[in-house]
């Protein structure tokens, strides 16, 4: 179904997916995919954080850091889910920035386990650009603003960070019926790593002429086979630098 803007969108809150009411949302929200892992930033980050929405599930908070306040809502898996919650707090909610704070496996073995990855811009095997009906291929890229600063407020706090292109797939890396074949390919033109939602992010950003920047913490290097461990406090610098742009 092709996308139509419709000015009167800002009216329509809550939303069948969103039960914020109209300023509930904050202008910048923290996107992770994982609803637990939005309440944990909520409540470990943010002073005063609420609930404003949990349908299905997927749970959003609003709060501050500094004074200044900033909201953490929860996607789902890949394009199909995080698309609507995207789109619903660009054009209904008046939303300006968007910062996906996600997961991913690194395509690189100099990109380590633990490391991050800004995305300067997303290439995919997805056709969700379709409904743009652009007669080409969109090549997505993240705000610069926020980009420059996310690079910057690593570099002084000591992190360890990659910027380029990354890779989303509408089809989870580890169960790729293709394999290895599936992403090397892609490694071999440039992708640092490989999400599910990031190109999705930059599609929707662009379409609205919003801002958007892909914050990936490196779970998995596909080439040395390392694992983080899964705990919560190896996220911390993704989501330190992500509070960095409120």
């Amino acid at each position: 179904m092709a996308v139509v803007k419709n000015n009167s969108n800002k009216d329509k809150t809550p939303t069948p997916h969103n039960a914020a009411k109209k300023g509930q949302i904050a202008p910048t929200v923290l996107l992770p995919g994982d609803p637990e892992r939005a309440e944990w930033i909520a409540k470990t980050f943010l002073t005063g954080a609420k609930l404003v929405t949990d349908i299905r599930g997927v749970k959003g908070f609003t709060g501050k850091i500094n004074g200044k306040p900033v909201s953490v809502m929860a996607s789902g898996m890949g394009a199909g889910s995080a698309g609507i919650y995207i789109y619903e707090l660009y054009n209904f909610y008046g939303v300006e920035s968007i910062v996906r704070i996600g997961t991913a496996a690194a395509l690189k073995k100099e990109v380590k386990a633990g490391d991050l990855v800004f995305a300067m811009t997303a290439s995919t095997d997805s056709n969700y650009e379709y409904q743009y009906a652009l007669g080409g291929h969109l090549s997505p890229s993240a705000d610069f603003g926020l980009l420059q600063k996310a690079a910057a407020f690593a570099e002084k706090n000591k992190f360890r960070f990659s910027a380029g292109q990354v890779f989303s797939s509408d089809a989870y890396s580890a169960y790729n019926a293709m394999g290895d074949k599936a992403w090397q390919s892609w490694a071999k033109m440039g992708a640092l790593a490989q999400d599910m939602e990031t190109n999705c992010l930059y599609c929707q950003a662009s379409y609205a002429q919003k801002k958007a920047l892909s914050i990936l913490t490196c779970v998995y290097n596909k080439i040395t086979k390392k694992l983080l461990p899964s705990d919560a406090k190896a996220l911390t610098p993704m989501v330190q630098t992500a509070l960095s742009l409120v």
